[in-house]
């Protein structure tokens, strides 16, 4: 009998308590409404390595009891409850073998849309987006999912240090590989000093729409998600959410390999996601980029498992809404109707 993924690094413990499953058992996840899967690689970083130790930190930083129970304030649901939510543990991911690293990930990935649920990866650095979005097209249909990116970087490098892999290079990949298609590539938070104009030019022809911070502050950031679920949601079935932490500031998000000054705040972000995760059909996520021997204090690593669950509480709640034919009013007072 075969044994789930185990723990890469840390202790083996899941997501806030959920129960665990075993990716080489369908039948221990064949109720699941989502999977949360580790990709514990860091053999992508171009600066910075020590997100391989990023899915220990994010399942487990949080002060409340690991229970299986997360009750959101605003939504009004418990996501953990609300939905069917198991953990498979860690992915094997040799960083010396990217290759076989991202294989072994787009697999897993692949089973648990196959199986009807969502995927929910915990990174990890960017390179793993490659196999995340992947195994969840190949399910759904090449070039049938659109993916909304919040990061400081576009990710569309080419070559980097003799590879066509690495956590600055995936977003070109989905689009040449034709998993995601290139004008349903909508990039949310980028600034600073890359990528260069040669790959911008790509991203230009690929009719990428990207959003960096200047563009954001001048219009405003819920006017730009607006347009960019619009967008997203044209001929596609669904929708691929990857979140890079390095999009909110450092001084928010210190634990990052890569940081950019000048970004969201946290609290733009956690409600950015909601807005996502409730207003379209989203059929995976990553959150990527945690990287604690950085992180101070687990600020960044309290971010990332709440960057998670909001995700999921949106997720519960736009299931419910859709079910009952209600909708969530975010005017409503927190004790109205209790």
């Amino acid at each position: 009998m075969t044994t789930r993924y185990g723990p890469m690094f840390g202790p083996d413990v899941t997501f806030l308590g959920v129960p665990p499953c075993t990716i080489e058992e369908p039948v221990t996840y064949a109720d699941a409404d989502v999977v949360i899967v580790g990709a514990p690689f860091d053999g992508g970083t171009s600066h910075r390595p020590g997100t391989r130790f990023g899915p220990s930190a994010i399942r487990q930083a949080c002060y409340l009891p690991h229970d299986g129970s997360r009750p959101s304030l605003a939504l009004r649901v418990d996501a953990l409850r609300d939905l069917c939510v198991y953990d498979a543990g860690d992915v094997e991911m040799f960083s010396g073998d990217i290759e076989r690293s991202l294989a072994a990930l787009e697999t897993t990935v692949y089973a648990v849309a196959r199986a009807g649920a969502i995927p929910v990866v915990l990174g990890g650095d960017h390179s793993i987006a490659r196999p995340d979005a992947t195994g969840v097209a190949r399910h759904h249909g090449l070039g049938r999912v659109s993916l909304v990116h919040f990061d400081a970087h576009a990710d569309t490098g080419d070559i980097e240090f003799g590879s066509l892999h690495g956590h600055g290079q995936p977003m070109r990949r989905l689009i040449e590989s034709g998993a995601v298609r290139g004008d349903r590539f909508l990039q949310i938070g980028l600034r600073g000093y890359w990528p260069g104009p040669s790959t911008l030019e790509w991203m230009a022809r690929q009719r990428m729409r990207s959003y960096e911070m200047t563009e954001i502050v001048a219009r405003g950031l819920d006017p730009c998600l607006t347009e960019a679920f619009s967008i997203a949601t044209d001929e596609c079935e669904g929708v691929f959410l990857s979140v890079d932490v390095d999009v909110v500031d450092p001084g928010m998000a210190p634990g990052t390999g890569t940081p950019e000054p000048g970004g969201f705040t946290s609290r733009q972000l956690l409600d950015a996601v909601r807005r996502v995760c409730y207003e379209l059909p989203v059929v995976g996520v990553d959150v990527v980029e945690v990287a604690p021997p950085y992180d101070h204090a687990d600020i960044t690593a309290y971010l990332g498992n709440r960057v998670v669950l909001e995700a999921l509480s949106a997720i519960a709640r736009r299931r419910r809404d859709t079910a009952t034919g209600t909708s969530w009013d975010p005017t409503q007072p927190l004790l109205d109707a209790r």
